[in-house]
């Protein structure tokens, strides 16, 4: 058959999150680059809630909004509605997270992609990875049509020999509506590629016409909204943004859904692979907490024009009679009527053992894989994975090193290193406590991090470097002014009696002041106008000022872990030769050698953190290394 297609550098295969952002990242670096997808109406989608954010997820947006990605800025431009979480906690812990309008976040992914010059979309569905030699030539659709190129990224979401379960019924499915993807799973397992099954699921939508908020809890967003995005500037007062509210599941709810149990496909067999444990259906928690007599659900709007709303809190895959008559047992749910029923899914994934931390797969050279087909669950994860395997697909074609994250780097690093150091047997989340170093990867300093590194590799714009640039001027000013500043004591007393702390008894610095519990910057500011006067010569940016505030209240915490990371990459930096025959290391454990054979690390600091990889063993290895 002759081919109708130009040779391409780059295949993006699958649009959702992580496609999106590997492709406009492959694009943006100046391949010729080609998304393909099954319908081009559902690039971006946000399949399950309509949400970008929340706890340590929010760091991973901030640090692909940094790198130049996509996902910060329509997360911001789509938002209804902003909240930053955790603040109670130290900074290390305070997570963004923002209501989108559904439809409006994936048309502005879609308005994204298409003023890229260097890329292509295309409507189709690929069945086969073409390869020669162990090395990805391209693609092959469903019509028999070849497209060529140097690389191809995977990033099939849950699409891979999809299956959807609503009670007793199942049928093949990618999500709601869209049909699964056949071929590629059999053609990956014949070049060698182990797959496995995961499962994940999605609560039922209503219509927000028929729901009593008067029963419910009303949930505001932020007063002072903060963006996603380093180069968003304003964004939606808190009376512009839309209401979220909370409900409750009582004991009347559970029995009812206790009664579609014998019909649930995960509780008679029908579903046997593995859901996410952190965010388990609405029977596997009355099941797994039977003690428990509620639970909390949380109801967010889908969008500004339209009354479907989405129940976050109760994913199912009960029979839809049972969803129905439970839902209506919930106070202020006693009349709603359900749009669509929730249901669970089941899909092909790969173990991430078989992946490099630059995406690429071990087995065919150029072939990468990002998102659910590597285990993870998640839109945030899913953009994380695909941003980098964007940007090392390019590389890898213009001949350059691969870029790899390290965990003292960035979330998006612990990440990709969690996955293909530990592996994943259920659908791998994102937490804060997942990274050692939280307290320098903070979701402030994310533009300080990593688009230095964005603006380098060709990906994050010059407007966006030379904002960063004035950003830490304005940092380095405001550090200095706070560092040799004096707070007097008939300024600040009378503010320091009120809350109960010691006096000051002569002028101190007000660096050495603000470090204090249960003060902040702010206040400070407003109990000196001379202050007030001398930091507004320096910035008027609150983000510049709430920056300097956390490295100056924490700046010993951070130092001690700066230390720690220097120590670690001591060990960490330490290559493995790609061809090192850990059989020939007669000292190594049995699961030790097991492991290593299996992940085969490229550093030391990558092996030591092999499950199963023994301290002995990693001795072993640095001893036969110095030789």
């Amino acid at each position: 058959m002759k081919n109708l297609h130009p040779k391409y550098d780059v295949i993006v295969v699958g649009g959702g999150h992580a496609g999106s952002e590997a492709a406009g990242a492959a694009a943006r670096m100046g391949c010729h680059t080609l998304l393909i997808t099954m319908n081009i109406n559902g690039i971006a989608q946000m399949s399950c809630n309509p949400a970008i954010g929340g706890v340590a997820k929010g760091q991973l947006v901030r640090e692909i909004d940094a790198m130049g990605g996509i996902m910060g800025k329509v997360a911001d431009s789509s938002g209804v509605q902003f909240r930053m979480l955790n603040r109670s906690k130290g900074p290390a812990m305070w997570s963004p997270r923002a209501q989108s309008d559904r439809m409006l976040y994936a048309q502005h992914v879609r308005e994204n992609l298409e003023q890229i010059p260097e890329l292509f979309l295309r409507q189709d569905s690929v069945t086969n990875i073409v390869t020669n030699n162990k090395r990805v030539i391209g693609i092959e659709t469903q019509s028999g049509q070849i497209i060529y190129s140097k690389s191809v990224v995977l990033t099939n979401g849950t699409f891979l020999n999809g299956l959807i379960h609503i009670g007793e019924k199942n049928y093949g499915g990618g999500r709601s509506g869209e049909r699964a993807s056949i071929g590629i799973t059999s053609s990956l397992e014949k070049l060698g590629f182990e797959s496995g099954r995961l499962k994940t699921g999605t609560p039922p939508r209503l219509d927000g016409r028929t729901i009593d908020y008067e029963q419910l809890e009303v949930q505001f967003g932020d007063e002072k909204p903060t963006p996603f995005s380093f180069l968003t500037d304003t964004l939606p007062s808190k009376d512009k943004q839309l209401t979220c509210w909370i409900a409750y599941t009582a004991p009347e709810v559970h029995d009812v859904l206790r009664t579609g149990f014998s019909r649930s496909p995960m509780f008679n067999g029908r579903i046997t692979s593995t859901g996410p444990r952190y965010c388990p259906s609405i029977e596997d928690k009355i099941n797994r907490f039977a003690d428990r007599d509620r639970h909390q659900l949380f109801l967010e709007p889908e969008g500004r024009n339209t009354y479907e709303m989405y129940l976050n809190g109760f994913s199912t895959s009960l029979p839809e009679d049972t969803q129905y008559t439970a839902l209506r047992t919930i106070p202020g749910f006693e009349n709603v009527v359900m749009i669509r029923p929730g249901y669970a899914i089941e899909y092909d994934y790969f173990p991430p053992h078989q992946i490099k931390r630059s995406m690429e797969t071990k087995l065919i050279e150029g072939l990468f894989f990002a998102g659910q087909i590597n285990g993870t669950t998640g839109y945030e994860e899913a953009a994380s994975q695909g941003l980098m395997a964007g940007i090392n697909a390019a590389r890898k074609v213009q001949g350059n090193k691969a870029v790899v994250l390290q965990r003292s780097e960035a979330y998006i690093g612990v990440l990709i290193d969690d996955l293909v150091n530990k592996g994943t047997e259920e659908p791998y989340r994102m937490f804060t406590s997942r990274a050692e170093h939280r307290i320098l990867l903070r979701q402030d300093n994310a533009d300080l991090r990593l688009t230095p590194l964005g603006y380098h590799i060709g990906l994050a714009t010059e407007e966006r470097f030379n904002r960063l640039q004035t950003k830490k001027k304005e940092i380095d000013k405001l550090s200095a002014l706070l560092s040799d500043y004096s707070a007097r004591p008939d300024t600040f007393n009378s503010f320091l009696k009120t809350t109960n702390q010691s006096l000051l008894k002569q002028k101190i610095k007000i660096s050495k002041l603000i470090i204090r519990p249960h003060i902040s910057l702010s206040d400070l500011i407003n109990h000196d106008p001379v202050l007030k006067k001398n930091i507004s010569e320096v910035t008027e940016d609150e983000l510049v000022i709430d920056q300097v505030e956390v490295q100056l209240k924490y700046e010993g915490y951070i130092e001690k872990e700066h230390e720690m990371v220097r120590q670690i990459h001591e060990k960490e930096n330490m290559r493995i030769p790609d061809k090192l025959n850990y059989n020939n290391l007669q000292s190594l454990s049995s699961e030790g050698r097991q492991k290593l054979l299996k992940v085969k690390p490229e550093t030391i600091g990558q092996a030591s953190r092999i499950s199963g990889v023994s301290a002995s063993d990693i001795s072993v290895l640095m001893i036969y290394l110095n030789n």
